[in-house]
């Protein structure tokens, strides 16, 4: 009896998706600590782009999120187009995704305090970043799901990013009026304020509320359409690679184009923001899978691996572990001979180890938390 092929994993996904979370886990902090003890001026650079810009702009912390859902929208084909393929149901496949959301937006629920008692409005935040990844990936994958191939979620992707600018610019809040992209008169505050219960993370408005969630889908549906293009025996690596190269580099320029009408602004996920955040993707996924997956160099990316195999397991462990605490337990004494500035590198980097340590051992067990 012949068994089916299993589809390749794509390594440079894992890898990518590692280098992305390394970031939220202790390489931010550590760029930090190493830019105030050194005072190198590239590291002071580099370490102010590790802060999320006040309102409009862009540094690489506010990348970091929609990274991570374009990464979790590339995965989608390869997991549900691959089942389509195989004779499975698209109602199943739908109910998968759909049960999938709901346990991100569950976790959400418990990385925001549910178990501290929280649950309360207005006390308790009911947005959460999983509420929002779960939510985008579930309707990109229905998007997917139910439409007859690409040229439809072109279109899909369109709709989105065109409709959302519509929504931003031309609908007119109370004694704001229409197109005011501020903290306060925006769109998002106005429809975040009357319809999403509990706490607002930014005091008049959240980052991942209502349309907000609507708009990440698009980021998402950009991840889904690049893995659609890397799972296609159509086309040689090339060709994939120059697709998405010139993907990214389109995306780029019109959200610089756009920017001094339309601003780029995460904390309301504007059309611009979704070009520019989308486009610096498509680079980096262009460029991982060229090294990894189109050159096979792949020793030095297993570092990137084992955080990026048990990604939500870490999101979550940094929230629950008092890994700090840890790496005071073993360093605490070597940081203190070392004075306080490189006593701090050492703290940190100890803790990103005893994480990175924790990840490798459910790597090598082969557990990993899927939902």
């Amino acid at each position: 009896m012949k068994h089916p092929t299993p589809t390749p994993r794509l390594l440079s996904l894992d890898a990518l998706r590692g280098f992305d979370m390394l970031w939220i886990i202790g390489g931010g902090e550590l760029s930090v600590a190493l830019a105030k003890t050194t005072n190198w001026n590239w590291l002071n650079w580099w370490a102010e782009q590790q802060h999320h810009v006040t309102w409009e702009g862009f540094h690489f912390e506010d990348l970091i999120f929609p990274l991570f859902m374009f990464i979790a929208g590339v995965a989608i084909p390869f997991a549900l187009l691959t089942k389509l393929n195989k004779g499975s149901q698209k109602n199943q496949i739908a109910w998968k995704a759909i049960r999938r959301g709901i346990i991100l937006v569950i976790l959400g629920f418990v990385y925001n305090g549910f178990f501290d008692l929280q649950f309360n409005a207005p006390g308790f935040r009911f947005a959460s970043v999983l509420g929002q990844i779960g939510l985008a990936y579930l309707f990109a994958s229905l998007i997917v799901i139910y439409t007859r191939n690409h040229k439809f979620r072109l279109i899909w992707l369109g709709a989105i990013l065109l409709g959302y600018a519509l929504i931003q610019n031309f609908i007119p809040v109370p004694e704001y009026g229409a197109g005011n992209l501020t903290p306060e008169g925006s769109i998002n505050s106005f429809i975040d304020q009357h319809l999403l219960p509990g706490r607002l993370h930014g005091g008049s408005f959240d980052p991942e509320g209502i349309l907000c969630i609507i708009s990440a889908t698009a980021i998402t549906l950009m991840g889904a359409l690049a893995g659609e293009l890397l799972r296609s025996k159509k086309l040689h690596d090339g060709k994939k690679l120059l697709i998405l190269t010139l993907a990214g580099a389109t995306g780029i320029l019109l959200a610089l184009i756009l920017n001094p009408f339309y601003p780029v602004i995460k904390a309301a996920w504007t059309t611009t923001f979704n070009l520019l955040a989308g486009g610096i993707a498509c680079l980096l996924l262009a460029l991982f899978y060229l090294i990894i997956d189109v050159w096979k160099w792949r020793r030095w990316s297993f570092f990137f691996t084992v955080i990026g195999m048990n990604s939500i397991t870490i999101y979550l462990g940094v929230r629950i572990i008092n890994f700090q605490s840890i790496s005071e337990f073993f360093l605490g004494g070597l940081a203190r001979i070392a004075g306080p500035d490189w006593g701090s590198i050492i703290l940190i980097s100890g803790m990103i180890a005893i994480e990175w340590l924790l990840l490798l051992f459910l790597y090598r067990k082969k557990i990993f938390l899927r939902v």
